[in-house]
């Protein structure tokens, strides 16, 4: 996990993003050629967007991807982009695709992870008020 913060002028982040998204009507098509390109395209899409890949793991129906993003994105912001553009490059590549309704259900798991946990954010907020 990234513990790297993202300074700017007026603020410090460390916002980190576990998403999961899967295949429509959960077709096992991430394999061979299509995985790879997929990873490549995730890479692609998430350094255009200024976020740094921690973990990618594509399975055959699903993707795990766990990310740390600017604070300026929302997490349905990065999986509309994300999820557009792979489907429309995996589509153009591999015609077979082209049988599925779309690449992606619409739906997705998102769940967020910092540097520590919340039971510590609340120490420390606890600790604060003492002082």
């Amino acid at each position: 996990m990234s513990s790297n913060y993202r300074h700017k002028i007026t603020s410090v982040s460390l916002v980190n993003y576990h998403f999961v998204w899967i295949v429509r009507r959960r077709r096992r098509v991430l394999t061979g050629s299509i995985k790879q390109r997929l990873e490549i395209l995730i890479h692609d899409a998430c350094r255009e967007l200024d976020c740094e890949v921690l973990s990618l793991a594509v399975e055959p129906e699903h993707v795990h991807l766990f990310l740390n993003c600017p604070p300026t994105f929302a997490p349905s912001d990065l999986m509309h982009r994300i999820k557009g553009r792979t489907a429309r490059y995996l589509r153009q590549a591999f015609p077979e695709l082209m049988k599925l309704p779309s690449m992606w259900t619409r739906a997705y798991f998102v769940s967020t992870a910092g540097n520590v946990s919340s039971s510590t954010i609340q120490k420390y907020i606890e600790a604060q008020g003492k002082g």
